[in-house]
């Protein structure tokens, strides 16, 4: 079982702390389960313009192939003025929405105004749904006030991570 985790911006690292603390959570609790992190930062993507995918860059064709290869995917976003980053909507634009059909798909967001916890619920999900994934019922949103140093410092948030994590696992394993 392989589990992808996308770092969805290509700026900051806030995004890709919190990307790597999951995986690193769900392969503690799932020693079998194959983890991988996205982080969009490290590759050149291309916008998405409508042309065949294979008339696009390796770093772009690089990406659409990891994540038509992943069985499940966390999807970790910035919110950037109420909404999710650009370079996510551009990604979502390259992806077949056979890719992610009947596949799970939990979401995290990191933003620095408590106004935005809920874009998950209104955004995000509803592409999980367009797309025909089962979306995980819960999910974490990170404030710019929970980190310190580079790390996630709000244990409530820790906590929150490690039940969405669990909530990751069970989920798939109900659906096999």
């Amino acid at each position: 079982m392989k589990l992808l985790g996308i770092s969805g911006t290509i700026i900051g690292s806030k995004t890709a702390i919190v990307t790597e603390k999951i995986l690193e959570d769900i392969a503690k609790m799932d020693p079998s389960m194959e983890t991988e992190h996205l982080n969009l930062k490290e590759f050149d993507i291309q916008f998405c313009d409508g042309r065949d995918t294979g008339d696009y860059n390796e770093d772009t064709k690089q990406i659409i192939n990891l994540i038509s290869n992943a069985d499940l995917y966390i999807i970790v976003t910035p919110i950037f003025h109420g909404t999710y980053s650009g370079v996510l909507k551009n990604l979502f634009d390259l992806i077949s929405p056979q890719v992610m059909k009947n596949k799970v798909i939990g979401f995290t967001a990191v933003g620095g105004n408590y106004k935005h916890y809920l874009m998950v619920e209104n955004q995000l999900k509803p592409i999980a749904g367009y797309f025909g994934a089962h979306v995980a019922p819960s999910y974490v949103f990170v404030h710019n006030e929970d980190f310190k140093n580079n790390y996630i410092a709000n244990q409530d948030i820790l906590d929150q991570i490690t039940d969405f994590s669990r909530d990751i696992i069970n989920m798939k394993k109900l659906l096999q």
